[in-house]
């Protein structure tokens, strides 16, 4: 068998004003076929995964190019385009294949494209024709379009928010294909519209009790391959944003669509019920101060870097600052143009330093202070399960009691490695102040005496039924109450 393998992914808040082109692919991974490192990113584990199965199999992978960039606002167009035109020659050259198996995210929007992963997907169809096997892994936040359902066979995605399951998603998308290109099974996918969008983190019920049952039906269901659950991406503004349901079964459309309908009609009984509760920023400083033991997290769940946003706000910063605290680090704070000054200066100095937001309104206003250099790292990263992310060039800066690292590459707080990273004992400090809505749970809830979640500004458009949607349905809930009747 020779199996072609790709991956294209990033996540696009049509909303932000990060613009990216293909610099950002780079900052973050941009591999040429066959140099993807061993370590795979959230969207490349296809790829890493696929060397260990082909091997096993004594089958030809041939590896086309990899581009993972962080999340963002719309990207280029001739970047989107260059790295589709890539992935498709490198196709073409590799023909004839007996599958293609990619790793995609599903929310990634270009300029002139609402729709790129179809896009991409069908045009790889063209090339490959009706009968070679066509499947990608993707991220839940994502939008499931009619046209790449279409084009592929199927699709499997991450069950798990935070995304820990990446790697074993990718294990179970390589066993289907496998199955498939030995001809012991015939996937085919059937896809329910839950006519919602929510916030699903599996940390917490009822999401955590729903996800744990699709697994078991997995394993109970004769003929049930696999089952997702789309969650929707409500920063993305394109025409089919929502919430959907997949079931893969064995050749059996009508008993996956009959499975599809029930646990997504299920979803939407139980919606507005899955997101941890919030907090404004004073409640947040409030309860931290107040805290006897620590350290205690503060998540700034909107102005989060994985979905979208620049992650400079100070909102929570400023309010820290206002009481008083101290015993406090903050990690992070996107702020290239600060960095580079840190970085001129060198550690141990003492300088004036105007740090943060800077890229968008209501995210608070730039902090003006002396500051000490205490630490620089180029290329600084972090953990995330399986993988690594980078956080780019970054600098330790300290004042009043109160520790912030600068970071050039937006990147959420995935893990308390990205204080360690720069020298900071995270488990020594009274307060943790970090960017993430929930992907930082599955480390951070490990060193936590206490986790706070606290929604702050308006970095980010969190409320449907206020965003100022152009594309996206209005007759989902919570636009509308009743999108059944």
């Amino acid at each position: 068998m020779r199996v072609f393998t790709a991956a294209l992914a990033t996540e696009t808040n049509t909303f932000s004003p990060i613009a990216i082109d293909k610099r950002a692919f780079e900052a973050s991974l941009h591999a040429a076929p066959g140099m993807h490192p061993a370590t795979p990113t959230l969207c490349t584990a296809p790829i890493t995964v696929g060397r260990e199965v082909c091997a096993k199999l004594g089958w030809t992978l041939i590896e086309g190019s990899a581009s993972w960039a962080d999340p963002a606002g719309l990207i280029a167009r001739a970047t989107y385009e260059e790295l589709r035109d890539d992935i498709l020659h490198q196709l073409q050259v590799a023909m004839p294949v007996d599958g293609v198996v990619l790793g995609l995210h599903g929310a990634m929007v270009a300029q002139g494209y609402d729709d790129p992963e179809g896009d991409l997907l069908s045009r790889i169809r063209a090339i490959v024709g009706p009968d070679v096997l066509v499947c990608a892994e993707l991220d839940p936040h994502s939008h499931l379009t009619a046209k790449r359902a279409a084009a592929a066979d199927f699709f499997v995605y991450f069950k798990e928010f935070p995304h820990t399951d990446f790697v074993d998603r990718a294990r179970d998308l390589w066993d289907i294909a496998a199955r498939t290109l030995k001809g012991e099974i015939k996937p085919v996918m059937s896809v329910f519209d839950c006519r919602m969008i929510d916030v699903f983190p599996t940390s917490k019920q009822p999401m955590r009790g729903f996800v744990d049952r699709l697994f078991a039906l997995e394993k109970s269901e004769p003929g049930l391959l696999s089952l997702s659950v789309v969650h929707g991406f409500m920063a993305g503004d394109v025409p089919e944003m929502g919430t959907k349901v997949i079931a893969v079964t064995d050749d059996n459309a009508a008993a996956g669509a009959a499975l599809a309908e029930k646990l997504g009609r299920e979803l939407f009984e139980k919606r507005g019920t899955f997101m941890v509760a919030q907090v404004d920023e004073k409640t947040a400083v409030a309860q931290a101060m107040a805290a006897t033991a620590g350290p205690v997290v503060i998540a700034d769940v909107w102005d989060n870097p994985g979905g979208g946003t620049a992650g400079d706000a100070t909102v929570i910063l400023a309010e820290l600052i206002e009481r008083g605290a101290t015993d406090i680090a903050v990690g992070t704070i996107w702020d290239p143009m600060a960095v580079q000054i840190c970085m001129a200066a060198g550690e141990g100095a003492e300088i004036p330093l105007r740090f943060g937001a800077k890229s968008a309104p209501l995210t608070g206003n730039p902090i003006d202070k002396i500051v000490r250099v205490n630490r620089l790292v180029r290329d600084a990263q972090m953990r995330f399960g399986d993988s690594y992310a980078p956080f780019g060039d970054a600098a330790w800066i300290s004042f009043d009691g109160i520790d912030v690292i600068l970071n050039s590459t937006r990147a959420q707080s995935f893990d308390p490695s990205l204080f360690s990273a720069l020298g900071i004992d995270p488990t020594s400090r009274k307060i943790l102040l970090i960017k993430s809505t929930n992907h930082f749970y599955d480390s951070f809830s490990k060193i936590a005496a206490e986790i706070i979640y606290c929604s702050a500004g308006q970095a980010y458009p969190n409320r449907p039924a206020e965003t100022n949607y152009r594309k996206a349905p209005r007759t989902i809930w919570p636009m509308v109450e009743n999108p059944w009747g």
